[in-house]
């Protein structure tokens, strides 16, 4: 199993711009071959000193792949291309981590 946790920061104002572009994106995504989820989140609001928060213009998505393989493909998609080129103006910094289980 493959887990990826991508940090994706916007351009101040625009997340909400991004997230609905990644929400159209999403059931192409998990009609992929070998995708287990995919899915955005944001900050718990006032959740309290545990919290690291990401914040206002910052959301996470959280994938399961049932192989390298798998998100290989995913990463090479026509779908995730175009979502590439449609968000690239809107963000600022995407961090992506790509793991497995130990």
């Amino acid at each position: 199993m493959i887990h990826v946790i991508a940090t994706i920061t916007t351009q101040p104002g625009q997340r909400d711009t991004v997230l609905a572009l990644f929400k159209k994106n999403v059931p192409a995504v998990l009609a992929e071959k070998g995708c287990v989820s995919y899915e955005a989140v944001v900050d718990v609001p006032d959740f309290g000193k545990l919290q690291t928060p990401l914040g206002n213009d910052t959301f996470a998505v959280i994938e399961q792949w049932e192989s390298a393989q798998a998100l290989k493909a995913h990463a090479a998609s026509p779908h995730m291309a175009e979502y590439g080129r449609n968000t690239a103006p809107l963000l600022a910094n995407r961090v992506v981590n790509v793991l497995q289980a130990c």
